[in-house]
């Protein structure tokens, strides 16, 4: 594929999903470690009632009323989840699979009793996501990227979750310690002052605005995956929290590099006509590399030691 086609048709596509990999696989290692893993799929199913009813409250699909409404729908969730904890003294994954499905469920009755299929606010959008759509059809070639003019017709998405990435980044790098010794020992934490809970919460809420901001442009097949799959296989690769980090990270972006290829290209070398979805395939192959990370992995058969701190 020549320059031509490559930046208009797949450049924008290709970094949009690297970037919402990435940026729901860097507090996903945190929730991993913390066994809270389960919180990021929570947050990517009720972040759809929120995206809702802030349509139905707007009437339009525009950035900042879906994101104020996944936000909010996503701290209600952990919310809830946490007095269901307390009150009814269960284990945290029974409260997390109450909550969730019953706010996705709700979205997904908002979503047929109501009209919203003049935005392409349905069902299929909420899980696909439409990461194909996003072309740049200002684009010409490379050159592309250093015109002012066709830059300003760049996908939203792009710049939204290139944003998104660097806020994780940035409350990853900036709580890095404090956030090391939290997850691995609570207690030593609170004697030297940190205040877990409040961490604990910061920590939720960022992956929450990874997934909102991802929500929209990749659906929640994607989020889910990233959320789990990358930090698991990179934990069966190392004991040490900087590599499975690292190890996350270029795991993620494998994901949505193969993916993306293979959804466009793959059914062809197959002899089909028809490709299939990348949001789907990005989920995949992130799948199958933690398949090969769990049966090849060298830390595999110590996958219950603690990570070194």
């Amino acid at each position: 594929m020549s320059g031509e086609e490559f930046v208009p048709l797949s450049l924008t596509p290709l970094l949009i999903g690297i970037f919402a990999a990435v940026a729901c696989a860097l507090p996903g290692n945190f929730l991993l470690l913390r066994k809270q893993a389960l919180i990021g799929d929570a947050i990517s199913h009720v972040v759809l009632p929120g995206i809702v009813v802030a349509f139905l409250l707007t009437g339009a699909i525009s950035a900042a009323p879906m994101m104020l409404g996944a936000a909010g729908a996503a701290v209600v969730a952990v919310v809830l989840i946490e007095a269901i904890r307390r009150l009814g003294r269960i284990e945290p994954g029974a409260a997390m699979g109450v909550v969730f499905t019953t706010m996705f469920a709700g979205g997904v009755l908002l979503l047929e009793q109501t009209d919203t299929s003049s935005v392409h606010l349905d069902v299929e959008h909420a899980l696909y996501g439409n990461l194909e759509s996003l072309i740049w059809l200002d684009a010409v070639g490379w050159l592309s990227l250093l015109d002012v003019q066709a830059l300003a017709h760049l996908p939203v998405e792009l710049p939204r979750m290139a944003l998104t990435l660097l806020a994780v980044t940035l409350f990853i790098a900036m709580f890095w310690r404090v956030l090391k010794i939290s997850t691995f020992d609570e207690g030593f934490a609170r004697t030297l002052g940190i205040r877990t809970n409040l961490l604990g919460l910061a920590l939720v809420i960022t992956a929450a605005v990874a997934a909102v901001a991802a929500f929209d442009a990749v659906g929640s097949i994607i989020v889910i995956a990233m959320f789990i799959c990358p930090p698991a296989a990179a934990r069966m690769m190392s004991n040490q929290l900087e590599g499975q980090v690292a190890w996350s990270v270029g795991f993620a972006v494998l994901s949505a590099v193969f993916g993306y290829v293979l959804a466009g290209y793959g059914p062809l070398w197959l002899g089909a006509q028809d490709a299939v979805s990348a949001a789907g395939m990005i989920a995949t192959v992130s799948g199958v590399i933690l398949a090969v990370a769990a049966r090849f992995g060298p830390c595999r058969t110590r996958s219950g030691a603690p990570v070194g701190v």
